[in-house]
């Protein structure tokens, strides 16, 4: 059992929490940071942001994942003593095909869904196709979004998830409370602030996603690929001047947001793609006992 795997090592309170504060910390400063600022102040920071070179921006955003990622895997390995697989999955090694698999599933998703939209109405919808910035693009986005989802899944539907789980002794709770604490994490991206808090119902809402995969699977296989060929398709396919991360993407959105059409795209994803994917996952690996593995006891080792 995947949650379990948390009793291979060394738990002691204050191991939990020299990790969790080294690990997570950039997420609670930016917190932190963002409900500090006013106003005038959060919009001068993305003002700012957004005069720095759409690439150089991307490697200054994403470069420090890889020593964070890093830094989790070592304090795993010698603080916890045990090995970054029981953080993994509960399997006897690491399935790359579902990795695949996952993400395979949701690139082709993605461009199906804008390749309609773009068929209904693509008035606002321009090629902004640039062959060398794009090829850039290409190349950080390959290096370097592994290691900022890895960070992301590892921390949240892996470390904090096995953490709070044996702690809580069952399964709803750490789904919940890390669905919900990965959700606020982003409250501070610059979609938030354009279309208001309502959007966190989005990043909660696959935060739920990303954790019943992990939990009905027992591993982080599916959430991994599924959230890198997400953040790739977000960062390569389309782009838009509220995005989190500006990119010289194909396609760039030109009109203005409209935040309840936007709102609605994101509600018909978590009601209907999210459940669609997560049917596809249990036909393919033939999933049961949901009630159990969502919802049951965690077994003390």
């Amino acid at each position: 059992m995947f949650i379990e795997q948390a009793y291979k090592g060394n738990n002691t309170w204050w191991r939990v929490l020299i990790t969790t504060l080294l690990t997570a910390g950039i997420f609670v400063a930016n917190f932190i940071a963002y409900f500090m600022m006013s106003k005038k102040q959060v919009d001068e920071a993305y003002k700012s942001m957004s005069d720095i070179p759409n690439n150089m921006s991307l490697i200054i955003n994403l470069s420090p994942f890889i020593f964070l990622l890093g830094f989790l895997f070592l304090l795993v390995r010698f603080l916890h003593q045990r090995s970054v697989l029981s953080l993994t999955t509960s399997r006897k090694s690491v399935d790359y095909k579902r990795i695949l698999f996952s993400f395979g599933l949701i690139v082709l998703l993605t461009i199906a869904t804008f390749a309609i939209s773009y068929s209904m109405d693509h008035s606002t919808i321009l090629w902004n196709f640039n062959p060398m910035k794009f090829a850039i693009l290409f190349m950080i986005s390959m290096l370097l979004f592994p290691f900022q989802i890895g960070l992301e899944e590892y921390l949240f539907r892996g470390y904090l998830m096995q953490q709070i789980g044996i702690v809580a002794k069952n399964r709803w709770f750490p789904l919940l409370i890390t669905s919900v604490i990965f959700g606020l994490f982003h409250s501070a991206n610059p979609e938030v602030a354009k279309m208001g808090y309502e959007v966190m119902v989005f990043y909660i809402g696959t935060g739920l996603l990303l954790g019943i995969m992990t939990l009905m699977d027992e591993s982080l296989e599916l959430a991994l690929g599924f959230h890198l060929g997400n953040n790739l398709m977000a960062a390569l396919l389309i782009t838009s001047d509220y995005s989190a991360i500006h990119t010289d993407a194909l396609f760039k959105y030109s009109g203005v947001e409209n935040t309840t059409d936007t709102l609605n795209e994101m509600l018909v994803s978590i009601a209907i793609i999210y459940p669609i994917i997560l049917f596809i996952f249990a036909k393919r690996y033939k999933w049961t006992n949901w009630k159990e593995r969502l919802f049951g006891k965690i077994k003390v080792l």
